[in-house]
């Protein structure tokens, strides 16, 4: 982790990054799957609860929490260097409706988070993993669709973005496979700011592909 990264941990992690039971232990990217997580005792009170799915170096994240600070947001991110460039990107002090998990998304929204508690989920940019050997690693799975339903309220949107194109067709022919989830949008996300992966993907040639579908009320 560069130095100025490591300075923000140090100084912010405890008071963003939670500190959960884990299946393996210290290190561990695998939250304990009995553990619920309780977004009034997080954040200390009751507010409309963003979700996202791996938050990088938190562009969108410190980004969305700025300019939303009614709302609260939950990140899940892997790559501890990726949260401590985001600690970094809040400055001095920490932003105090954001919280972050070290831990495999795809897994914990399975277990920890309530039913019908997410106003919005987050996956701008997963790794598109272009080969053909490796999309079974894509992120954007039935797996993940069936957890993302489970987690959002009625009403609530699941946003995505990738600047691969193959890869736009891939989550519209997973997520369109599930009568829940209908497509609203393929307009930029509202607080979606520009980051490194669009640039790079513009840069060379890509086009930018946003998604966004509403979940259906319930039965």
């Amino acid at each position: 982790m560069p130095h100025t990264h490591q300075v923000a941990w140090d100084r912010l992690s405890g008071e963003v990054v939670l500190d959960l039971p884990r299946t393996a232990g210290e290190g561990s990217t695998i939250i304990e799957p009995g553990y619920r997580f309780e977004a009034t005792a997080a954040f200390g009170r009751s507010a409309p609860l963003v979700v996202e799915i791996g938050s990088g170096s938190g562009d969108a994240l410190v980004a969305g929490a700025t300019a939303r600070p009614e709302w609260d947001f939950l990140a899940f991110e892997v790559w501890r260097p990726g949260i401590g460039h985001a600690l970094a990107k809040m400055g001095e002090r920490a932003l105090p409706n954001v919280r972050i998990v070290e831990a495999d998304a795809a897994l914990a929204l399975q277990t920890m988070v309530e039913p019908g508690s997410v106003r919005e989920v987050w996956t701008f940019f997963p790794d598109p993993w272009p080969k053909q050997r490796h999309h079974k690693r894509r992120i954007v799975s039935p797996d993940l669709v069936e957890a993302v339903v489970a987690a959002l309220e009625d009403g609530g949107v699941w946003r995505l973005a990738t600047d691969w194109v193959a890869y736009a067709a891939a989550m519209r022919a997973v997520i369109g496979a599930d009568q829940r989830l209908s497509p609203v949008s393929t307009g930029r996300a509202p607080l979606r700011p520009p980051t490194r992966f669009e640039r790079r993907g513009t840069a060379e040639g890509r086009e930018i592909v946003d998604l966004a579908y509403v979940r259906a009320e319930r039965d």
